[in-house]
């Protein structure tokens, strides 16, 4: 089986000593903010308020990213490095010890203490706050999915120290912990979280710009943060994120110089971008999966007859066709349901052939699904305009339509949050566009999310006792060879399931002005915002 690995730091169960992260955070504080260093770059409406353990889409990501800190941050090639941690300990892998870095404020002056953490998670884990991102805490002793239940595995020891009690082991746990639904809230937020998440309190490198800086639709400004003293240190003045209606006219803001950076690249200009911006584009392998999911609630879709059309769906889309002649080689056709650079990724899972182009299966296996009950209708495909995926849609309809002979769409939406909403509504006529991008650099965080029974982005209701047994032992594993091993019979349950249609894995391909330099993409695809400098 190839493996491809990612150079991200192992922390593994010694046979003597503790496990340990450690560090500190140091540095002169920044001086205030420049106005005329504000970088300007793209994003998206977020679904929800900025509340971090509400927040698990991009555009809403991309902002409590850069105006909060947790215990440890990602760097550009996702190592991680202590931020409001000074370590993070253990003797067993399933008790820790987390001790923080004196100094830490939120940006009202209250300061960030255990109760900041503890409190937060726990809100977030809370059933009855039906917080998109409380799967993340499930890990922790006392959750539950079902009802209101305490954390008893998180204990405060005092304002520096608090401990954490895994359910079982699980030796790579501190990976997780950069992700924003473990951010710390300051106590303001428990008096109306909603108002909260319209105008945040973070401790992170940027703040909002003033009360109101969130312009619905439009976009949001931040300001440095001039107490942060963390590892992201801005070399800017703040963030102009702006909510584009489609990546076109981002592209032409960027060539007209009225956007600094632009991280992706809409589908007219795939053959032009490295020649328009010389020296000013990237093209690199990201932590970014792309497929489509049918519901489960849908007609045809369910039981043995959804498993033979699944399966016949995904047999009549020429993937490699599609990925060269409209993503000019800026995307790889899938072989699981991860990301190539992630650690534990394979390229010959069994099963792995109902991803291939193959007509006359996939026919045999819709007439199969036809002998249970005849299909009439459109087979539509749900997707966001202001995301650039018309192009690609309409090759995968076509491909379908071309090899099934029905009817086969896309189903356009005006942005991504209306598309969510419509997915979590249960209201969605036919497929819908699924792609995950990595919160953090592990093979579960692109399982757990999206497949496990209950989780926050499971929106088309799958669920396997086998799958969800297999993750279970894969977290609880000792060493990280052989969680990847049953991460990897789990994605085999998933080939034979097919919750969501693999189709390609994203290259990041953006592009940036001349007004601005140092710009580097990290893992996952996002800039390294804080590194970005303004052009002399």
């Amino acid at each position: 089986m190839k493996i491809r690995r990612l150079g991200i730091p192992a922390i593994a169960l010694a046979a003597a000593g503790a496990l340990v992260l450690s560090g500190c955070a140091s540095g002169d504080a920044p001086a205030e903010s420049d106005t005329a260093a504000i970088i300007t770059t793209n994003g998206s409406e977020p679904q929800n308020p900025l509340v971090p353990t509400n927040t698990t889409e991009t555009g809403g990501g991309k902002i409590t990213t850069s105006i909060f800190a947790g215990l440890v941050s990602y760097n550009a090639k996702g190592e991680i490095e202590n931020e409001v941690a000074k370590s993070i300990e253990s003797d067993d892998a399933q008790n820790w010890t987390v001790t923080l870095n004196d100094g830490w404020e939120f940006t009202d002056g209250e300061a960030v203490t255990a109760d900041s953490f503890v409190d937060a998670w726990t809100f977030g884990a809370k059933f009855s706050n039906a917080q998109s991102a409380s799967y993340f805490f499930d890990n922790i002793a006392g959750f539950s999915y079902d009802a209101d239940a305490e954390l008893t595995g998180l204990k405060v020891v005092d304002e520096s120290t608090f401990t954490v009690e895994l359910a079982s082991p699980e030796a790579d746990w501190p990976l997780r912990l950069g992700y924003t639904a473990f951010m710390p809230l300051p106590s303001a937020a428990y008096e109306d979280m909603e108002a909260f998440g319209e105008n945040p309190i973070g401790n992170g490198p940027y703040m909002l710009a003033k009360e109101g800086a969130w312009e619905h639709e439009v976009g949001i400004d931040l300001v440095t943060n001039p107490e942060y003293d963390g590892v992201r240190k801005p070399a800017n003045g703040g963030l102009n994120i702006v909510f584009y209606a489609s990546m076109d006219a981002a592209y032409a803001d960027v060539q007209g110089g009225n956007l600094d950076v632009l991280d992706a690249v809409p589908d007219a200009a795939f053959e032009s971008y490295e020649s328009d911006f010389p020296d000013r584009f990237v093209n690199q392998p990201a932590a970014i999966f792309q497929g489509f999911n049918m519901p489960y609630y849908l007609e045809h879709w369910s039981g043995e007859e959804g498993k033979l059309r699944r399966a016949a769906i995904s047999m009549s889309i020429d993937r490699k066709e599609i990925t060269d002649v409209i993503f000019q080689g800026t995307r790889t056709p899938a072989t699981d349901f991860t990301s190539p650079v992630i650690d534990g990724y394979s390229d010959s899972l069994k099963g792995a052939e109902v991803l291939e182009y193959n007509p006359k299966e996939a026919k045999a296996k819709w007439a199969e699904a036809d002998a249970i009950a005849p299909y009439t209708g459109t087979f539509d495909l749900a997707y966001n305009s202001d995301g650039g995926h018309a192009a690609w849609v309409d090759a995968v309809t076509n491909s379908i339509k071309n090899t099934l002979g029905i009817e086969a769409i896309g189903k356009p939406y005006p942005t991504f949050a209306a598309a969510l909403d419509d997915r979590s509504a249960d209201k969605l006529t036919g497929g819908t566009r699924a792609g995950w991008q990595g919160d953090y650099p592990s093979l579960y965080n692109f399982l757990a999310p999206l497949y496990q029974t209950g989780a926050g982005s499971n929106y088309e209701d799958y669920t396997s006792e086998e799958f969800d047994a297999l993750l279970k032992e894969g977290a609880a594993a000792s060493s990280v060879e052989d969680a990847t091993a049953k991460y990897q019979e789990a994605q085999e349950v998933l080939l034979a399931d097919l919750p969501t249609i693999p189709l390609w894995y994203s290259n990041v391909s953006g592009v940036w002005s001349e007004s601005v330099e140092n710009v580097v993409f990290g893992w996952d695809s996002v800039p390294m915002y804080t590194d970005i400098t303004k052009s002399e």
